[in-house]
């Protein structure tokens, strides 16, 4: 990932059926409060429109919230569609009700970090300045 000029930039997704947004309005907030731009999609989201979104906002990082059970398959796909579009260097993490047995797998296909339950919003906001790109100047 490149330096490039301004704040960091974040996409926060409800990806699939997920009818559940607090957490992820919560989370928006606080990187929004944190200094950093955040684009927020909404509910019912596909990995394409998400990607999509992604890459017209110059994302520099997309956090999913999953509350459904389909983490496996929309976090895969949302992977997989950055690569073939040429935009891995788009980090993506997530949080939501994932079983911590489903975490490290996550992470081997290329999730940077999952947050369960309790994570405080210092904690998400600290991660992410600390692994996604800084911002010129910083």
């Amino acid at each position: 990932m490149g330096v490039a000029a301004g704040p960091i930039r974040v996409v926060v997704a409800k990806p699939g059926l997920d009818g559940h947004d607090r957490g992820a309005k919560v989370i928006a907030r606080a990187l929004r409060d944190a200094g950093m731009e955040v684009i927020y999609t909404g509910l019912h989201q596909t990995p394409e429109q998400i990607v999509d979104t992604a890459i017209q906002e110059d994302a520099d990082a997309i956090g999913l919230s999953i509350l459904s059970g389909a983490h496996n398959t929309l976090f895969a796909a949302v992977i997989a569609l950055l690569e073939e579009r040429d935009a891995a260097d788009i980090l993506v993490f997530g949080g939501g009700i994932i079983p911590e047995a489903d975490i490290a797998p996550l992470k081997e296909k290329g999730v940077a970090e999952i947050f369960t339950p309790g994570a405080t919003t210092a904690s998400i906001v600290n991660w992410v300045r600390a692994n996604v790109r800084q911002p010129a100047g910083a």
